[in-house]
């Protein structure tokens, strides 16, 4: 058991594994004012395997499916309500996201980075990331409407005397708030030519009644304020639904709820933190968080796809689809920080290698996308197995670039 306890306070204390953590933001090289006693008195900065192996499980399935995962129906995303593979790996990134980024920012902040110095950091690291996206979507530039990909990073505050929930209230106040306006357009706003709180996929949905109000509130209020032309030409309610307005399973309102999810990983990341020396305790938060949040899904959805008062929905990025999808993220954890982190029993590979490698093997997977060996010419462009065998190649290529470089010591930080 000694010896147990001894190995737990070598992977917390590593000086291997302050470093990484501290290349996230980067590692301040003098305080520019004198840390708080609390941060002097909480935990040390520790990077969690389980963190990286659930990012890398979203981020290999999401290489996946992006290169066409076999061309089976079910790594394709639902064409309006419901659930598939594919619904399940841009949240869990989100939600993963969010408990890296507390850690990380707890981490700077302990070592005495000031807060307005820390902001800097972020608008930084935002800026770099919104360009990055600009160049991932606009490849053509030159050709047509520029398109914008939004990232938003998120900044915590911690106060280690009352702990997780309780000392983030104006936090969880903000986020409530939020929503509050999410549920407030989604519902109240009027949209011409639709009735008030649709939730349809307009085109020939709901007998065709309304094909032109694809997303409801959600859709309007992208193309009157970001212009049709920039949106999404081919959502996936097109395949099914026969739609011909243009709508972005990434807009406006969507934006919102993808705030609450990375948020409530942002609470994941506090549970980890708060209680590391506690795995009983941090399990137990766990298991409440992801029963509590399931319950609220089934309350929203009437356990049922179609019927409930507000449906799991990929492309509105539904508060259900946020709670049922935050709810899987924390039962995932539940198993990964023992099985991990705890008992050590199995240490993340493959999915560890990429998750620590996460911006170069999204980018990367992007940018090669169309080049041997990630992409060749097909015999059979109809064979589920030839599709299959070629996008489980691309995939496994990325998985093997991002175990070399972390061999090499080799990671992309922004």
């Amino acid at each position: 058991m000694e010896d147990f306890h001894d190995w737990i306070s070598k992977a917390i204390n590593s000086q291997e594994t302050d470093g990484l953590i501290n290349s996230e933001l980067g590692s301040p090289s003098r305080a520019d004012d004198p840390p708080p006693e609390a941060w002097r008195q909480s935990a040390t900065p520790l990077r969690l395997r389980c963190v990286d192996t659930f990012r890398g499980i979203a981020l290999i399935l999401m290489v996946f499916v992006n290169y066409g995962g076999g061309r089976y129906w079910y790594f394709r995303h639902a064409s309006w309500n419901g659930l598939t593979v594919a619904d399940l790996v841009f949240p869990w990134f989100v939600f993963i996201m969010g408990s890296s980024i507390f850690l990380s920012m707890t981490s700077v902040l302990q070592r005495g980075c000031s807060k307005f110095r820390l902001l800097g950091k972020i608008a930084w690291r935002s800026f770099l990331l919104i360009c990055i996206g600009i160049v991932i979507v606009n490849p053509n530039y030159c050709l047509g409407p520029l398109h914008v990909f939004y990232a938003l990073p998120l900044q915590e505050r911690s106060c280690f005397s009352l702990l997780d929930i309780t000392s983030s209230w104006p936090q969880w106040l903000f986020v409530l708030m939020l929503e509050g306006v999410w549920l407030a357009l989604t519902f109240f706003l009027p949209v011409p030519g639709c009735p008030t709180g649709y939730l349809g996929p307009g085109g020939l949905g709901d007998w065709g009644k309304y094909p032109n109000c694809t997303g409801g509130a959600a859709g309007y209020i992208d193309r009157l304020l970001l212009g049709g032309h920039h949106l999404y030409q081919h959502p996936s309610s097109a395949v099914l639904y026969h739609t011909e307005v243009a709508y972005d399973p990434e807009g406006i309102l969507g934006t919102i709820n993808s705030i609450v999810m990375a948020f409530l990983g942002v609470q994941a990341g506090k549970i980890l933190l708060y209680y590391k020396d506690q795995t009983k305790g941090i399990l137990i938060r766990f298991a409440a968080w992801g029963c509590f949040l399931g319950f609220i899904s089934v309350a929203l959805t009437k356990a049922s796809e179609n019927e409930g008062f507000i449906p799991v929905n990929k492309n509105l990025w539904s508060i259900s689809y946020v709670t049922t999808l935050s709810s899987f993220a924390f039962f995932i954890l539940l198993v990964l920080y023992p099985v991990v982190d705890v008992k050590g029993l199995w240490t993340g590979t493959p999915f560890f290698y990429p998750g620590m490698n996460s911006i170069l093997v999204y980018v990367g997977h992007e940018v090669f996308a169309n080049y041997f060996p990630f992409q060749w010419r097909l015999g059979d462009s109809e064979a589920h197995k030839e599709h299959l065998v070629q996008n489980t190649v691309a995939t496994a290529l990325w998985v093997l670039i991002a175990y070399v470089l972390y061999k090499k010591k080799v990671f992309w930080k922004i």
